[in-house]
């Protein structure tokens, strides 16, 4: 069956993935609700929606049931982008990474049930299979989690097929790669990319975690913003889990290599330390011809377009 929606909530709306399929949601012309609890989100990436009539903006949290049953009463689609991403922080704290992102998962997932939501939209995260025998990963490999922020989003993601086939809800699973691109904070848990290229913007050398020879799949936002549209239209879509990556494995030292290139800095040398918990050895990327098939989903933006326009949104900042 194809549903016509009309009025989205984008939890973690004003975080960086959520404020661009924010966005994209307004320039289509549905109306929107973003809440978020601003802990890592940030309103200076939805504050120039604020003068739009059909965008509405609330500071709260996603284990507030009372709060969460009043906001799912007024939608039709739900793109649940809310929660604690911090692979170190997950070691440090999992009593709240679970109940961020299991709980506060499981909170919205029977909100929307119970008021009628279309489609469930998740985003979950390739950490979920953790160390794999082999790669590229795809989507009916056994999940290996080494990290309770890995555990936390395949439970998640566990509750949200559990609702579509057990309640019937429409949900949808997204596993993101390594996203990157504007509005990504800077700062100690940051993903590699928004790290070296601000070292280099202080003319310091990248630093790399292990030898370099890990690989990742590093996929731009606009791509996710798209696979996200595609989530939402796609009959076939509902019940699966995706993978949204490029397909394409970049090592470390590979990706050092570029960021060095696109600054003209080639002098620089990386600088190597120890290995971080949580991180796989042999690194990851995605094997994303369900995506293809399924959905449609074709990624669009190359590593070297999107780290310079990166680049240009941070010098602007």
């Amino acid at each position: 069956m194809t549903h016509v929606y009309s009025k989205a909530l984008v939890t973690g709306g004003a975080g960086f993935i959520g404020s661009h399929i924010v966005d994209r949601l307004l320039i289509d012309g549905l109306e929107v609700t973003v809440v978020d609890n601003l802990s890592t989100g940030q309103l200076k990436n939805i504050v120039y929606n604020e003068n739009q009539q059909n965008f509405h903006s609330i500071k709260g949290d996603i284990r507030d049931l009372d709060l969460i049953r009043r906001i799912v009463k007024e939608v039709d689609i739900v793109f649940h982008e809310a929660a604690l991403i911090s692979v170190v922080s997950s070691f440090k704290d999992p009593l709240t990474t679970h109940d961020v992102n299991v709980t506060g998962t499981l909170n919205l997932l029977k909100t929307c049930l119970n008021s009628g939501v279309k489609r469930f939209i998740f985003a979950s995260s390739a950490s979920i299979y953790g160390e794999t025998e082999t790669l590229p990963m795809k989507e009916n490999m056994v999940p290996g989690p080494i990290s309770p922020y890995a555990v936390s989003k395949l439970a998640a993601e566990y509750y949200a097929k559990l609702f579509y086939k057990v309640y019937g809800l429409e949900t949808v699973c997204l596993r993101y790669f390594n996203v990157y691109g504007p509005r990504q904070r800077y700062g100690h848990y940051s993903g590699v990319i928004p790290i070296f290229v601000n070292r280099l913007l202080s003319n310091e050398p990248p630093i790399i975690y292990g030898n370099g020879e890990q690989k990742r799949d590093f996929v731009n936002v606009q791509d996710i913003v798209d696979a996200n549209m595609l989530a939402l239209r796609s009959k076939n879509a509902v019940g699966h889990v995706f993978n949204i990556g490029t397909g394409k494995a970049t090592s470390v030292n590979q990706l050092a290599k570029i960021v060095l290139q696109i600054f003209g800095k080639k002098d620089l040398q990386p600088v190597h330390t120890d290995p971080r918990p949580g991180d796989t050895k042999e690194g990851s990327y995605a094997d994303i011809s369900k995506a293809r098939r399924v959905l449609g989903y074709d990624p669009k933006i190359s590593l070297e377009d999107g780290i310079i326009k990166l680049v240009e949104w941070y010098r602007n900042q």
